[in-house]
């Protein structure tokens, strides 16, 4: 006989209640079960959002975070079609705890209004990840890497007509002036170009890889591993918190005015960063060839600039064309002396430990024909097997250099080493973090004006990337923190 049970109202309900939490998709289980949102949402975050109108809100401030960070994890080009994947996904809306899908301009509004407390959410998840840097890599996560780019707004100067309209009026006037070849129309075209867009003016004239464009300007700070610590927006409110910054008129090389622009924005872009981030104690600092100048090395590399006692140890920053000199010694284009027999000989690199009683630090270099002899007694000694020798001492000449001389020549570190080229192969992650921001979170598709707009949704996408290093640790899976994709899989 084939048992059988009677199911009442209460099975059935539990039973369907079952298959709706078994039927979730997984990737919103992880983040229900993972990511508690009151942890990382300050307190002043709630009273803001809910004192913004004086009575109940329609909609719970979880809700848009929640919907607009997977926005940016699922690289979601524009809000309208947020809405599409909200009203046609029952888990999806029910993760969020919308009874009913807001329209745009509601989710328009929250990046506006609320912009100063996403920045505050932002900067609170930059401290939560902090210890799991250290853990993931100590000595990545120690250092600090800066870098700048744009958001492209979409603004009619964007167009490619835009710009060909005016090469073609520069070309035609070259031509009946009969002017020779030494007008470059390129460079007139560029001179001419407006300096922002005339939809706004917080949208400049940008040169981003190797391209000209109207975006609104941000630099980005990262860590060795290429997770955000910082961004920092270069609006009327930073230059007018920072009046020392002088900018000048640009010139017929876009190139070069970038270079410029960069070298003035690093520093004072560092010093916000240390201020927001008091405990943060980064002591490598990465950078390209445009901040070698020696004014930065000073700031960086000094006490003062960034508060008291607080200054890089280190900073890898290629040399640009200018060549580095010293009144004592010839040295080679890495700063490393060479043999005075021979200018095309450097000396060999050895210990940087300071043997002197006030503590500064030496660089020590030995005469590059020395090697260390066994002798009768079983120790070591130098011996220098130079034909040539250029001094009586048995191990050959020795240098000692000292960096707080010329900080450009000897940044904390030497230059042409190995370890040199392997640590400042590591400056790459900032430059992968930007295009991951833009192309894997979907800012580069946005299609916005507003330059409010177009800063949350940057300070979003740098709350997504942490996010995902914060599930990353949840899940026991740190080497997994660049990709949610990886995470579901594992």
């Amino acid at each position: 006989m084939i048992p059988y049970k009677q199911l009442s109202l209460a099975d059935i309900y539990c039973e369907c209640e079952n298959i709706l939490e078994t039927d979730k998709p997984k990737f919103l289980s992880l983040l229900e079960e993972h990511i508690n949102l009151d942890e990382i949402i300050p307190p002043s975050f709630y009273y803001h959002f809910h004192s913004w109108t004086g009575r109940p809100r329609e909609y719970p401030l979880r809700g848009f975070l929640w919907a607009l960070v997977i926005q940016k994890i699922f690289a979601i080009p524009r809000d309208e079609l947020l809405l599409v994947f909200l009203n046609y996904s029952k888990e999806l809306r029910e993760f969020c705890g919308f009874d009913k899908v807001p329209d745009a301009s509601k989710i328009t509004r929250f990046k506006q209004d609320f912009l100063a407390d996403l920045q505050s959410v932002f900067e609170r998840l930059v401290d939560m990840t902090e210890p799991i840097c250290q853990i993931i890599d100590a000595a990545k996560a120690d250092m600090t890497i800066f870098d700048s780019s744009g958001i492209e707004a979409y603004v009619t100067e964007n167009n490619p007509k835009f710009a060909d309209r005016l090469i073609r009026q520069v070309k035609a006037y070259v031509k009946s002036m009969n002017l020779d070849k030494s007008y470059d129309p390129y460079k007139i075209a560029y001179s001419r170009m407006p300096t922002c867009a005339h939809a706004n003016p917080e949208i400049k004239q940008q040169y981003i890889n190797s391209h000209f464009c109207y975006a609104y300007k941000f630099g980005l700070v990262t860590n060795g591993l290429g997770i955000v610590r910082h961004i920092e927006f270069y609006d009327k409110d930073f230059f007018a918190a920072h009046p020392e910054i002088v900018l000048e008129k640009k010139s017929d090389s876009p190139d070069e005015d970038k270079s410029a622009h960069d070298v003035k924005l690093v520093v004072p872009t560092l010093q916000n960063f240390f201020r927001v981030h008091p405990l943060l104690t980064p002591k490598t600092f990465l950078g390209d060839a445009a901040f070698d100048a020696i004014q930065i090395y000073k700031d960086l590399l000094s006490g003062g600039t960034f508060g008291e006692n607080r200054h890089f140890a280190k900073a890898y920053i290629p040399l640009n064309n200018a060549r580095l000199e010293n009144p004592d010694y010839t040295i080679n284009e890495h700063g490393i002396p060479c043999c005075p027999n021979n200018p095309k000989f450097p000396m060999k690199p050895e210990s940087s430990t300071s043997h002197l009683r006030c503590g500064l630090p030496t660089f020590k270099f030995v005469c590059p024909m020395m090697k260390s002899v066994k002798h009768d007694d079983g120790k070591f000694r130098r011996k220098t097997f130079c034909d040539n020798p250029c001094t009586s001492s048995k191990c050959g000449r020795m240098v000692y250099i000292y960096p707080e001389k010329d900080l450009r020549a000897y940044p904390g570190t030497i230059r042409g080493t190995a370890d040199w080229d392997k640590t400042y192969k590591i400056r790459t992650a900032v430059e992968r973090s930007i295009s991951h921001f833009k192309d894997s979170f979907g800012l580069a598709h946005r299609r916005s004006q507003n330059p409010k707009t177009l800063r949350a949704d940057l300070i979003l996408a740098g709350i997504a990337q942490l996010f995902t290093v914060l599930l990353a640790d949840k899940l026991h899976r740190r080497d997994l923190f660049r990709s949610v994709k990886s995470l579901v899989v594992a």
